[in-house]
């Protein structure tokens, strides 16, 4: 067993969380989604949310916070992962693409006034990006979380939240640090 290496991940996550603890345009942005996710919500629409990967993971654990609830009994909200119906999820990559699996779902599912959150920690995810523009055209608010190399999403989002890492598992912690903390906003 490597301790050293051991270590030395968890100080890599710690100087990440610290770096976003302290950037107040990430906070900003985290404030931001906060708030536009909670009208949405508060006005009957829908919460959501898709990844691949552990990214889909991180999208199921939020929704489940929303529909669930986080720290405190509330009443129930709208969201949805869009990663965890396997009849769609290979209908649709069968019949149209891999790349059009979260996209031709929201065409069914989302309306003008949800809000939809994509995550790809590379920016770069087709699937996510092809959400987001579809998204965007039905009126959606489109919420991105991407890593420090994920920045070209930008064009795809009302708002864009950048870890502060290039580091896959860094960034997916960072992206479930800031999912809770929106959660205990909303």
């Amino acid at each position: 067993m490597n301790l050293s290496r051991i270590a030395a991940h968890f100080q890599s996550s710690q100087a990440a969380l610290t770096d976003a603890a302290r950037d107040e345009a990430l906070l900003k942005v985290i404030e931001e989604v906060a708030r536009i996710t909670t009208a949405a919500l508060q006005a009957g629409h829908k919460l959501l949310l898709a990844g691949n990967g552990g990214s889909a993971a991180d999208a199921q654990h939020l929704a489940a916070e929303f529909v669930g609830r986080y720290k405190i009994e509330r009443p129930s909200f709208a969201a949805i992962a869009l990663t965890t119906d396997n009849s769609a999820l290979t209908a649709i990559g069968n019949d149209y693409s891999f790349a059009q699996v979260f996209a031709r779902q929201l065409q069914g599912l989302g309306s003008s006034g949800d809000v939809f959150w994509g995550f790809s920690t590379s920016g770069t995810s087709p699937n996510v990006v092809a959400a987001l523009q579809i998204a965007r055209q039905r009126g959606l608010s489109t919420v991105g979380f991407t890593g420090t190399r994920g920045r070209s999403m930008a064009e795809h989002c009302d708002l864009l939240f950048v870890a502060p890492s290039e580091d896959t598992a860094v960034i997916q912690q960072i992206h479930m640090v800031a999912g809770h903390a929106i959660c205990d906003a909303v």
